[in-house]
Formats: structure tokens, C-alpha cells, sequence
């Protein structure tokens, strides 16, 4: 990692007890300044390209990044700005909206698997199965005893996922109620960001609370050996992308993926370039 300790920092670790969002300064940089994080992380999208392509070409492991966080906190700017340089034929991005009619005839893991990144990919859940756990505890969609027995169905299925070959990396985008004031005052400022502002926004904001306890319960209940979470201070994007960058890149390190030994016979293959008839006969295409 670029900074060492920052992961170490921002880590929850799956032994951790009791561990609520208010432990975690939203506004915190470890000491990181602005100018070195940036530079540092055009670096990092060159290393993380690197690596994507051999982890593409074995086709036999996936990453899995999942993003939560409150309105405003980010996900979408982690998106663009982290994946930036990566072969975009090696990417897989689901954003998870309300269920469909359809979606909520199944199981609340089935819309899940279905989006699951394939062997060699680099998924990227933009909000995920944790809405079973956030949204529909806070506002009541399920019966209690449905929603506590789902902490355990997500332990299970993330470990079995990192099991058969996908590495998991959670990562919960933590802001300030203030600083989530003044990006939506910004979206409602600025005509070309009004797409991106709804008045449920605002609903949800007044429940903030309700939300942190929801949170508290999934960061602290959900965070097993193989899938722990991350807490990232994310008032300052610079930072959030800095720390999100560093661990993945740090992932990928881990990971060593490698080019795939040919199938074939390149020296057979070269024997053969020059004997295609139409060059030998002087012929150009």
C-alpha cells in the first residue's frame, strides 16, 4: 500500500466488538495531504491496469467491490474516478435500485447472484445486498425475525463466494450529516446536477439516525474473516478515492494474477506465419 497503515486504520476487522460509525471521524486523512494523494493515485491506476489485464486473462478469479453508503456519499464519483485506466471489457458495474416486481418474487440474494462478476472480471456493486439490512430495516419492509436471520445469509454467502474464487472488498462510505447537506444544496445550485437529486433524498435524511444504527448492526455483524469491511472517511473525495485506490491495489498485489502459459506452440506458430501462401507467392492483401 502507497501509505502504510491507512488500510490498517480504516479496517474493520471481523474480531472488532461493538465497533459504530460514530468511532470513525468522517472528515479524517491520516495525515494524508490533498497533493500527495492525488499523485499518488495516478500512479496507482496505472499499477491497478497492470493487473487487471492478467487477472482478465486467467479467467479463473473475480473481485467483487461492493459500495454502501448514504445519498451523496460518493459511490458514483468512486466508480469514475478509481476504475479510471482499467479496460473497461474487464469491468462489470450494477448499480441496485429498489427491487422490481419480478425481483420481489424471489429471494432477496437472487438479483445478487445474477449480477455476480464472472471469473477474470472486476465487479463493482453500487449499493448491494446490505439494502436488505439498511433501507428495509429502517423503514419496516420486513418482519423483524426475516431481517435479523439475513446477517447470517449474507456471512454465509460472501464466505462461500471468496470460497469459489472471488475476492470480496466492502467498503462503507462514511459522511457527515453536513457534508451531505451541502452536496445536495450543490445538486439543487447547479440545473446540470438536478438529474441527480430526488425529495426522497431529503425523507431519508430525516431518518439519519435509524440509518446509523442500521449500519452499526451490518458493519459489526457482517464483517467475517473472508469479507471484512472498510470504513472510508469519505467528507473529502480526494481521500476516499486515495484509501479505496490503496486497497484495491493492495488486493490485486495479493492476488499476483499471471498470464496464462499459451496453449499452444509459439514456436510452431512462427514457423507457420510466413508460409501462409499469398505471402510466399508475393501476393498483398
Amino acid at each position: 500500500m502507497a501509505d502504510k497503515g491507512v488500510g490498517d486504520l480504516v479496517r474493520l476487522r471481523a474480531s472488532d466488538t461493538g465497533v459504530t460509525t460514530s468511532a470513525f471521524d468522517p472528515a479524517e486523512t491520516f495525515g494524508v495531504s490533498k497533493k500527495r494523494a492525488l499523485k499518488e493515485v495516478d500512479g496507482i491506476r496505472s499499477e491497478l491496469a497492470a493487473l487487471q489485464e492478467p487477472l482478465y486473462a486467467e479467467r479463473s478469479r473475480s473481485v467483487l467491490v461492493v459500495l454502501q453508503g448514504m445519498d451523496t456519499s460518493g459511490k458514483d464519483g468512486t466508480i469514475s474516478h478509481v476504475m479510471t485506466g482499467i479496460n473497461p471489457q474487464g469491468v462489470s458495474i450494477t448499480s441496485f435500485k429498489a427491487p422490481t416486481p419480478e425481483e420481489r418474487r424471489h429471494d432477496f440474494l437472487w438479483r445478487i447472484r445474477r449480477a455476480l462478476p464472472g471469473p477474470g472480471l472486476l465487479g463493482i456493486f453500487n449499493r448491494s445486498h446490505y439494502e436488505d439490512v439498511l433501507v428495509v430495516k429502517v423503514d419496516q419492509l420486513a418482519p423483524r425475525e426475516v431481517i435479523e436471520g439475513r446477517y447470517d445469509r449474507i456471512n454465509r454467502f460472501e464466505a462461500n463466494l471468496v470460497k469459489s474464487g472471488t475476492t470480496v472488498l466492502k467498503f462503507c462510505l462514511l459522511i457527515s450529516a453536513e457534508e451531505q447537506r451541502q452536496r445536495l444544496v450543490a445538486r439543487l445550485e447547479d440545473r446540470t446536477k438536478h438529474w441527480k437529486y430526488s425529495p426522497a433524498d431529503v425523507d431519508k435524511r430525516a431518518q439519519w439516525d435509524e440509518y446509523m444504527v442500521a449500519y452499526d448492526a451490518a458493519l459489526s455483524r457482517c464483517s467475517i474473516p473472508e469479507a471484512p469491511w472498510y470504513v472510508v472517511p469519505a467528507d473529502r473525495k480526494w481521500f476516499r478515492n486515495y484509501v479505496i485506490s490503496n486497497v484495491l491495489l493492495e488486493t490485486m498485489r495479493d492476488l499476483k494474477p499471471r498470464y496464462p502459459k499459451a496453449s499452444f506452440s509459439v514456436a510452431r506458430e512462427l514457423a507457420r506465419l510466413p508460409a501462409h501462401p499469398a505471402i510466399r507467392a508475393g501476393r498483398q492483401h
